[in-house]
């Protein structure tokens, strides 16, 4: 896909990843600790200048139940920017719940893994606008790419390839695929530069990219390789960097980036 007028601006995006309603951030989604309240981070993100905040329910699909909706709710009536919400989706009626609850776009990963027509059916009553297919993939050496999708938040291997699913779900209605490297999430060494890439190939749809960021340098390489949109957490959480930084980093290597 290549950027036109309409869609030329990268975004960046920080990703609360919420557990028993506090956001956590771990390494390769373990050993996950506390990094403070969903609603009062995302109303200070926004504040910050961010583009959209994505919100994943992490133990909700591993828990087997849906995504805390209150939460939802409360967060979508401080924050004015789009609000993508996964974690627990599983059907069109959780989807009509999340919308009516405040989201703006829902992520599905396991549940679509496990039944590929839930991506039509959500896309056929909502628009793909409204679906972010989310993608946790790692490197596996059992599938032809070299990628492998996982599902329960990184804890279950599928034996799927990671750019065959891509394909597929953008063949279904997938709006955008939210690509998280589960190699490189939490180590702050850098985006996984080849999976963006090879994304990016095959993608019809905005790729955001996912996992890795660690210091301003990392965010442009990744716009670089394809990404439309650079998506973070820990390094917002913890005050390592602001929204305002990484803009101003991106416009200086040459992107177009909204505020700057």
């Amino acid at each position: 896909m290549t950027r036109t007028a309409d869609n030329l601006a990268v975004r960046v995006i920080p990703c609360l990843d919420v557990a028993d309603g506090r956001v956590v951030k771990g390494v390769n989604f373990l050993n996950l600790r506390d990094a403070g309240d969903p609603v009062e981070l995302a109303k200070n993100y926004a504040a910050q200048g961010a583009d959209e905040i994505t919100f994943l329910d992490v133990t909700a699909t591993s828990d087997n139940r849906d995504t805390t909706y209150d939460l939802v709710t409360r967060t979508a009536e401080q924050v004015f920017i789009p609000l993508t919400v996964g974690g627990g989706v599983r059907s069109v009626e959780n989807v009509t719940k999340l919308l009516a609850s405040g989201a703006d776009k829902v992520g599905v990963n396991s549940a679509a893994i496990a039944r590929p027509d839930l991506i039509d059916e959500i896309a056929n009553k909502f628009g793909a606008q409204v679906l972010v297919c989310s993608l946790d993939i790692r490197r596996s050496e059992a599938t032809e790419s070299g990628f492998e999708v996982t599902t329960h938040g990184g804890r279950k291997g599928t034996g799927l390839d990671a750019l065959e699913w891509c394909r597929e779900a953008c063949n279904r209605g997938a709006g955008e695929l939210l690509v998280n490297s589960m190699d490189a999430d939490g180590t702050k060494r850098g985006f996984d530069l080849e999976l963006i890439s090879l994304v990016r190939e095959i993608a019809t749809v905005p790729v955001i990219a996912s996992g890795g960021a660690g210091e301003l340098d990392h965010f442009a390489p990744a716009v670089d390789a394809g990404a439309d949109a650079v998506l973070a957490a820990s390094v917002f959480h913890y005050g390592e960097l602001t929204i305002a930084q990484v803009k101003a980093s991106l416009a200086a290597s040459g992107a177009v980036v909204r505020g700057v």
